[in-house]
C-alpha cells in the first residue's frame, strides 16, 4: 500500500523543478535550447563534458553535440574521458563517444592527481577511521580531480563545463560537493532518472546505455558498486515520489530525510547575515 502523497513530497518536488507532465521531443528541444543560448549570451566557445559510459552522460552529450551544431558561434563540442587508472566500462564509453560525435575527445587519467592529493594528507599525518572513510575521502578526490581537468580545459578553450546532474540525485545529494556538482550548467535537471533514460531513447542512444544500471564507480574497496546499493534505495522508488506517485512510508520518510541532510550540497556557499 503505498504512503498518500503528502505535502511535502509535493514540495520538494517542486522545488526540484519536476513536472507533471513529460514529453521526451518537448524537452529534448527546450534543453537543446537552453545550451544553445547560454553560448549565445556568455559567448563561450566550447561545451566540455566528462563522459562516463552512463546514460547521464550519454543524453548530456546528445545534447551538447545539437546545441554546438545549432549554434551560430562555431562552438565546439569538447568530450573528456576522466578514469581512475583503468576505467571498468571503458567499453561502454567508447560506445558513448562514437554516438555523442564530439567534435574533439581529450583523456585525463586522474588517478595520479588523487593519489597525489591523498598521500599529501597522508603526509600530513591525519588519521582516519578506517580504511573505508578513507576510501570514501579518495572518491569524493577522485570526484572533483575530474572538475579540475575539465575547468582546465575549459579554460583553455573558453568553454563552458557542463554537468549531468538530474532530479534524483539531487533529492538525495548523491553527487560530490565541488565535484560533479561545481559545474556552469545542467540541461538534465528536473527530470527523473526514467525520464533521462526515456529522453536518451528517444535520442537514438544505443539500448544497453539506456538501460545500464548506474554506478558512480568512486569506491577503490568496491569497484562498479551501483548507485541503488549505495543508496539502498531503488531509482523506481526515487522517482515515484518525485513524480508525486505514492510511495511506502517508509521511502516517503528516508527521501525527505536525505533531502533534508543533504541542503547544503545544493546551496550557494553560507554567508553571514550583516546587519547595517
Amino acid at each position: 500500500m503505498g504512503h498518500a502523497v503528502s505535502a511535502e513530497q509535493r514540495r520538494i518536488a517542486t522545488e526540484l523543478g519536476v513536472s507533471a507532465g513529460f514529453d521526451p521531443e518537448q524537452e529534448a528541444q527546450q534543453r537543446t535550447t537552453f545550451l544553445s543560448e547560454l553560448l549565445a549570451s556568455s559567448g563561450a566557445k566550447a561545451l566540455v563534458l566528462g563522459i562516463s559510459g552512463g546514460i547521464d552522460s550519454a543524453v548530456t552529450g546528445m545534447l551538447c553535440r545539437q546545441a554546438t551544431r545549432q549554434s551560430t558561434g562555431a562552438a565546439r563540442f569538447v568530450a573528456v574521458r576522466l578514469p581512475y587508472g583503468t576505467q571498468l566500462d571503458d567499453a561502454d564509453a567508447r560506445d558513448v563517444l562514437r554516438v555523442v560525435d564530439a567534435d574533439e575527445v581529450l583523456t585525463v587519467d586522474v588517478r595520479p592527481a588523487a593519489d597525489a592529493a591523498l598521500g599529501a594528507v597522508d603526509d600530513a599525518r591525519l588519521t582516519f577511521a578506517s580504511t573505508a572513510v578513507r576510501d570514501f575521502v579518495l572518491g569524493n578526490i577522485k570526484a572533483r580531480q575530474r572538475m579540475v581537468a575539465q575547468y582546465a580545459i575549459a579554460g583553455a578553450t573558453a568553454g563552458l563545463v557542463i554537468g549531468t546532474d538530474h532530479a534524483a540525485e539531487a533529492i538525495t545529494g548523491f553527487f560530490t560537493k565541488y565535484g560533479d556538482g561545481g559545474v556552469d550548467a545542467n540541461p538534465l535537471s528536473g527530470l527523473t532518472k526514467r525520464r533521462v533514460r526515456a529522453l536518451g531513447a528517444h535520442l537514438g542512444l544505443p539500448s544497453h546505455i539506456v538501460n545500464k544500471v548506474p554506478t558512480a564507480d568512486l569506491e577503490s574497496l568496491r569497484p562498479g558498486r551501483s548507485d541503488e546499493d549505495a543508496l539502498g534505495l531503488s531509482y523506481e522508488q526515487i522517482d515515484d515520489f518525485l513524480e508525486c506517485v505514492p510511495v511506502t512510508a517508509e521511502v516517503h520518510d528516508r527521501l525527505c530525510a536525505l533531502y533534508a541532510a543533504t541542503a547544503h550540497k545544493r546551496a550557494t556557499p553560507l554567508v553571514p547575515e550583516v546587519t547595517r
